[in-house]
C-alpha cells in the first residue's frame, strides 16, 4: 500500500462505517466510491464485502449487554429463545439465496450504473412506504411472530442487488409487516451480524487465492476504520429515525443516485 492507496482505503472505510446501518446501501456507496477513486481490480469486490464486517462488529459492541443476556438466558428463558429464533429466521433466506446467487452478486458489484438506479428506485420505495404504511404494533424482537421474521428475511434478499441496501430492505420489510420503527431498525442490526459473518467467511473462502499479503493489509485497515466510524453512527441513527423517520434517507438516495447516474453517463 502506498500513501495514496492508504488514503483511499481510509476513505472507503469511512464510507462503509457511515452507511452500513442507514438505508442508503453501504455496498452501493463502496462501489461508487471505488469507481471514483479508481479502487478496482480483483480485490475490490472482496474488499467491499469483508470490511462490512468491521461495521457489523460495532453492533456487537454497542449491544453487547443484549447479546450477553440472550446467550445466558437461551437455555431457559422464553424471551431469549424467541429472540434467537427470529434472528435465525431473518438470516436464513439470505444464506440460501446467497449461496446460489454468489456469481451473479459478484458480477453486479462491478456495475456502478446498477447501483445508481437501485438508489433512486429504493428511495422512491421508502417514500411510498413511509407515506402509506400504518404504524406497526410489534415493539420488540421477542414479540415478533415467526412468520414476520421469515418475511423480513425474504425481503432482505433484495439487498443482494448493490444499491438496494441491506438495512433498508430489512427495515422497510419490517414496517410493511407491522413492526414499529425502532424495533425494525434494531432487528436490522441484529440480523446483520450473522448475515455478514457468513458472507465474509464465504467470500474469503471463494477468493482467498486472489488475496496477496498487501490485500490483507488493505482489508484490515478498512475493517478497523469502518468499525470505529460505525460505532459512532449506530446510536445516532436510531435517534434520527425516532424523530424524523426514513424520508431524509430516501431523498438522499434519490439525489445521490441521480447524480451518480448522470456522472456515469458522461
Amino acid at each position: 500500500m502506498n500513501g495514496q492507496s492508504i488514503l483511499d482505503i481510509i476513505l472507503l472505510g469511512i464510507v462503509e462505517g457511515l452507511t452500513e446501518f442507514i438505508p442508503v446501501s453501504s455496498t452501493g456507496h463502496l462501489v461508487l466510491a471505488g469507481e471514483l477513486l479508481g479502487f478496482k481490480g480483483d480485490v475490490g469486490p472482496t474488499f467491499n464485502i469483508v470490511i462490512q464486517l468491521g461495521a457489523i462488529l460495532a453492533v456487537v459492541v454497542a449491544y453487547w449487554r443484549r447479546f450477553l443476556d440472550v446467550i445466558v438466558g437461551l437455555p431457559r428463558e422464553r424471551g431469549a429463545q424467541l429472540f434467537t429464533l427470529n434472528v435465525a429466521l431473518g438470516v436464513l433466506p439470505s444464506l440460501v439465496v446467497g449461496a446460489f446467487a454468489y456469481s451473479a452478486v459478484k458480477a453486479m458489484l462491478e456495475s456502478p450504473m446498477i447501483v445508481a438506479v437501485a438508489l433512486i428506485v429504493g428511495g422512491i420505495a421508502i417514500l411510498v412506504i413511509e407515506r402509506f404504511v400504518k404504524p406497526g404494533k410489534t415493539d420488540s424482537v421477542e414479540a415478533m411472530p415467526w412468520r414476520t421474521a421469515l418475511g423480513i428475511g425474504l425481503v432482505q434478499c433484495l439487498s443482494m442487488v448493490p444499491g438496494v441496501s441491506r438495512s433498508g430492505a430489512t427495515i422497510m420489510g419490517a414496517l410493511l409487516l407491522g413492526v414499529e420503527r425502532k424495533t425494525a431498525a434494531e432487528f436490522s442490526f441484529f440480523v446483520a451480524v450473522p448475515t455478514m459473518v457468513a458472507a465474509t467467511c464465504y467470500e474469503l473462502y471463494k477468493s482467498h487465492a486472489l488475496l496477496a499479503s498487501e490485500a490483507f493489509g488493505a482489508i484490515a485497515l478498512g475493517f478497523v476504520v469502518s468499525f470505529i466510524v460505525a460505532l459512532v453512527v449506530i446510536r445516532g441513527f436510531v435517534a434520527i429515525v425516532g424523530r424524523y423517520g426514513f424520508a431524509p434517507f430516501a431523498w438522499y438516495r434519490i439525489i445521490a443516485g441521480s447524480i451518480a447516474a448522470i456522472w456515469l453517463m458522461m
